[in-house]
């Protein structure tokens, strides 16, 4: 019997095409484990009302780790339209399947690395004063609160009466008190203090575990002084635990400058959901993009891990797929850390390291290609034959 069973949800688009790579390499390396199918998805909602059907929660909720791909995900009134006809009008909403997991199983805690690999055409350069170059080391981990925010899903267009009535409680509301209901949006921030302190806690935990000189809180409480301000005081109260860890603050405007002018000068950087999810993708267009971006969804009990990058569905029906594997992979790597197989997980990315150290395998993205058919023509890999490079290398 296998001493782990994970639970794969390849999901929409190239989830089918990735997912199955990292499978190879998890094999490869010798992971003792079984994989057990779920459905998710956009099909799922399609033909069940349901993105995130039940039978694949009850996986997770047996099994507790999780291996995601992609999914699509569309707006309201498109999301409406695909329905099957006889599932319109019932009052059926679509929900992103991933946020949902995250809220179901309380998997707070994201974990995204944004690491350069040596050798990667994709790295972020600087020019020198003298007219040369230089690659600064990027090496970037950001903890990104994950349940809470303006990802909490506490929403209305037309908020009822009810609600209008609490707004109007607040003097800063009464510019949109006499807006038509049908005009008004609004989405609530929710952050509370043992989550604040929770993402605050891990990151300072990796930090130490790791080296990191530092923590940045990564937030906006000049201006959102109720809900960063509570970030910033958890993660004040936290770091009094770790005297030799620094604690920094940038406000996540400044960040965004900061980190392309000096992004060495960064390790471990903590923020709430929505600025966590911009900081981290900014970090990894410096490091190659969505090609090299892994992440760890991870809560007490359930751990899901994913590439940040979407379904793409103009590439997920070319053949033979072009799309970049690595970043699945090093998902499927991050999987082997959180259940500590760390040796395994290792192996895998220094094989990513020889891969692309070497320059001869490279994806459509790494040669800065139009992704299409004419790809492979042009000299890039598959995403089969970059798969088949790193295990050559392990």
């Amino acid at each position: 019997m296998a001493k782990y069973t994970v639970v794969t949800m390849p999901g929409d688009g190239i989830g089918n095409q990735v997912l199955p790579e990292a499978l190879k390499v998890l094999r490869a390396v010798g992971f003792d484990a079984e994989y057990v199918h779920a459905d998710i998805g956009w099909e799922c909602w399609r033909n069940e009302g349901n993105a995130l059907p039940e039978r694949t929660i009850e996986l997770l909720r047996k099994h507790r780790l999780g291996l995601f791909g992609a999914i699509t995900s569309k707006p309201k009134k498109a999301a409406d339209a695909e329905l099957k006809p006889e599932l319109r009008g019932k009052g059926y909403q679509y929900f992103s399947p991933i946020v949902s997991m995250r809220q179901l199983f309380g998997l707070d805690i994201c974990l995204r690395p944004c690491i350069g690999f040596p050798g990667n055409p994709l790295n972020f350069i600087r020019k020198r004063p003298d007219g040369g170059y230089e690659e600064p080391e990027v090496d970037v981990v950001v903890f990104r609160q994950n349940t809470e925010g303006l990802y909490a899903g506490v929403e209305w267009t037309n908020p009822p009466e009810e609600v209008r009535a609490a707004l109007a409680t607040h003097k800063k509301f009464a510019p949109f008190a006499n807006m038509p209901g049908e005009d008004l949006a609004v989405s609530v921030r929710i952050i509370t203090r043992p989550a604040a302190r929770r993402i605050c806690t891990a990151a300072f935990e990796y930090a130490k575990k790791f080296g990191y000189k530092g923590v940045t809180i990564c937030e906006k409480p000049n201006v959102l002084r109720e809900t960063s301000g509570m970030m910033e005081d958890a993660a004040k109260e936290v770091a009094k635990n770790y005297p030799g860890i620094a604690l920094w603050s940038t406000n996540i405007d400044a960040q965004t400058m900061w980190l392309t002018k000096n992004p060495e000068d960064y390790g471990v950087i903590v923020a709430s959901n929505l600025f966590g999810d911009v900081i981290s993708d900014a970090f990894a267009g410096l490091v190659g993009g969505l090609g090299f971006a892994a992440s760890g969804n991870i809560g007490a009990e359930v751990a899901v891990f994913e590439p940040t990058h979407g379904s793409a569905p103009k590439y997920a029906e070319l053949d033979p797929p072009i799309v970049n594997p690595i970043a699945m992979i090093l998902s499927a790597a991050m999987l082997l850390d959180h259940v500590g197989e760390r040796e395994k997980a290792n192996r895998m990315r220094k094989a990513i390291a020889a891969v692309i150290a070497e320059g001869k395998v490279r994806s459509y993205d790494m040669l800065r290609l139009p992704g299409g058919a004419d790809a492979i023509k042009l000299g890039a890999a598959s995403t089969t034959q970059m798969t088949e490079a790193i295990l050559a290398k392990m």
